[in-house]
């Protein structure tokens, strides 16, 4: 978790463009070798993203910024927890559990209700060549939320401008099938009723597409700054639904993190 302008994949995707591809700056400033060493990097940060993708609201939100390999082990906030199966300086192959996206009832037009984060087993391979990194993910959810399945796609190119800056451009964009399109965007009778909404329904298709910038400021060997900024455009049929008031959105993320 690369990286959804909802408040919750907001801030994972941020933390993926930033936190937890720090190891990936690393790698690009200092050699291949440096991704597959153990690290415990954690840290604070500050969210200013939309309430839900494609609503009115925006929310400010204090989050974590953690990205833990140990072995096979992985903690972040991309990916969730999981191991990875394979780890190599061209491609890692993992699985994990992580969180799935949604939204408050008080975010969306009254009637429509809440749509709970929950869980997701999630798979995911990332390739690293020339400095790009290409990552392909999917996610089932399983708890809560949708429990639908949405696979990403990312590229990113990390820059070393000097030894203590490095910035990072991203592009990404989400596929979401049926199920998760039609909880998330989707309007059924009973909602149409309580809200005074028409009814609308979904199936399967391309949700997003997002374009971000990181930029990651080294101030010891073993403090981080980071910045991101991310604009997020919701494509397609979830574009027309009458809870998106907003198709295209920026999100930013701050954060502060210590490398152990």
């Amino acid at each position: 978790m690369k990286t959804v302008i909802t408040t919750a994949c907001a801030a994972f995707a941020l933390l993926a463009v930033s936190e937890a591809r720090a190891q990936d700056v690393d790698a690009a400033a200092q050699g291949d070798a440096v991704r597959n060493t153990d690290h415990i990097i954690v840290g604070m940060g500050a969210l200013y993203a939309p309430a839900y993708e494609g609503g009115d609201k925006y929310r400010a939100l204090p989050l974590p910024a953690i990205d833990i390999k140990q072995g096979r082990f992985f903690a972040n906030l991309r990916d969730g927890v999981g191991v990875n199966l394979v780890d190599t300086s061209l491609v890692t192959v993992g699985a994990s559990i992580t969180y799935t996206q949604g939204y408050r009832s008080k975010d969306v037009p009254a009637g429509i209700g809440a749509v709970n984060f929950g869980a997701g087993a999630r798979g995911f391979v990332s390739l690293h060549e020339k400095g790009v990194i290409l990552t392909l993910g999917a996610t089932q959810g399983f708890v809560g939320g949708t429990k639908g399945l949405v696979a990403d796609a990312s590229l990113s190119y990390p820059v070393a401008v000097t030894r203590r800056l490095t910035i990072i451009p991203s592009v990404g964009t989400t596929w979401a099938n049926a199920k998760f399109n039609n909880r998330y965007f989707g309007i059924d009778t009973v909602q149409a009723t309580a809200s005074g909404l028409s009814t609308y329904a979904l199936g399967a298709g391309f949700k997003d597409a997002s374009g971000s910038l990181t930029a990651s400021y080294r101030l010891t060997s073993n403090i981080m700054l980071s910045a991101s900024g991310v604009v997020t455009t919701v494509l397609g049929a979830d574009g027309r639904s009458p809870l998106v008031v907003h198709k295209t959105q920026p999100a930013g993320f701050l954060s502060v993190a210590y490398r152990f």
